[in-house]
């Protein structure tokens, strides 16, 4: 350590998903349509939501912000990456870096919290159905997303804090196509162990908490079911969880799996490969997930359409 310049960089230098220039034109049309998908998915089950007086309920009042959430997920580290690769630069100052890293918390945070405000209401419509009117109130779920947005902004700034805190050396080369924290702790002068318990404890915030309530919400969920006489009752109640398990499914199995393999993973570049998954292609899927199994989205998307053309 002696022999390489320590100090407070200036900048860091993002080096995306491949360093083959003839991969270069395929990853930016690549990027570039997911990009423009998630956005167009993600507005049509907002504006859908919005514009049918029927779909203003918790369940789609809910989804219409984890939309939005989404948007702002995928529009912290896409356009950058679609940047870099046609301007053929990879760097990033040090204040942008820490700007990035806080924007993906943010909305990463949120989308956790969101999910987790889904399934309790799931849980209170199955479990509880003559009573959901009462209990989810239109004031209790502003008051859930107004929560998660705050949680969110106190939880944004602890990675930029801890990360201002740490020293690099010079010429930092990001194994990434954006800010990721783990990256970036990897990158720093100490030791392994107090990276590892860094990365779990901040990971633990945002995945583990929320997906605990998740947890809870559907054993219970699970064990109402269970006891209901008909097959038919059965797949009913089931049907009105499919499309946010799913989405749960994707988003935890995704984003957890890579944070928590990249503390003893020794392959920077596959872990960003894998990044993708739960980044980029998630908040692309969560749309179609939600639309194609929902007769309600459909048939308001279907009018919005129509009332556009």
């Amino acid at each position: 350590m002696g022999t390489k310049n320590v100090t407070r960089v200036s900048e860091f230098l993002l080096m995306g998903l491949s360093d083959d220039p003839e991969l270069q034109p395929l990853l930016f049309s690549l990027f570039l349509s997911m990009y423009l998908v998630t956005m167009l998915g993600n507005l049509l089950i907002i504006m859908s939501i919005s514009s049918d007086f029927h779909l203003h309920t918790p369940m789609y009042f809910f989804l219409s912000y984890l939309s939005l959430a989404d948007i702002g997920f995928t529009s912290t580290t896409i356009p950058k990456m679609i940047v870099d690769i046609q301007t053929h630069s990879r760097v990033i100052s040090y204040v942008g870096c820490l700007t990035q890293m806080s924007f993906f918390t943010l909305f990463g945070c949120l989308d956790s919290l969101l999910l987790t405000a889904m399934a309790y209401d799931r849980f209170v419509a199955i479990c509880h159905p003559l009573h959901y009117p009462v209990i989810m109130n239109s004031r209790l779920c502003g008051l859930l997303v107004l929560i998660s947005f705050a949680i969110s902004l106190l939880y944004s700034p602890l990675h930029s804090l801890i990360v201002s805190q740490l020293t690099f050396f010079m010429d930092v080369e990001i194994p990434h196509f954006f800010c990721d924290p783990s990256q970036l702790f990897n990158l720093a002068c100490f030791e392994i162990p107090i990276n590892n318990i860094l990365m779990y404890f901040i990971a633990a915030i945002p995945g583990g908490v929320p997906l605990t309530g998740i947890l809870f919400s559907y054993s219970r969920i699970v064990s109402s079911i269970v006891i209901v006489p008909s097959t038919g009752g059965k797949y009913k109640a089931f049907a009105t969880c499919g499309s946010h398990l799913s989405v749960v499914c994707l988003f935890y199995g995704t984003g957890l799996g890579v944070y928590l393999s990249s503390a003893v993973s020794h392959s920077p570049r596959k872990d960003a490969v894998a990044s993708v998954m739960y980044s980029v292609v998630t908040p692309m899927l969560n749309p179609f997930i939600y639309s194609l199994r929902n007769r309600d989205i459909k048939r308001a998307m279907q009018k919005l359409l129509r009332r556009t053309v």
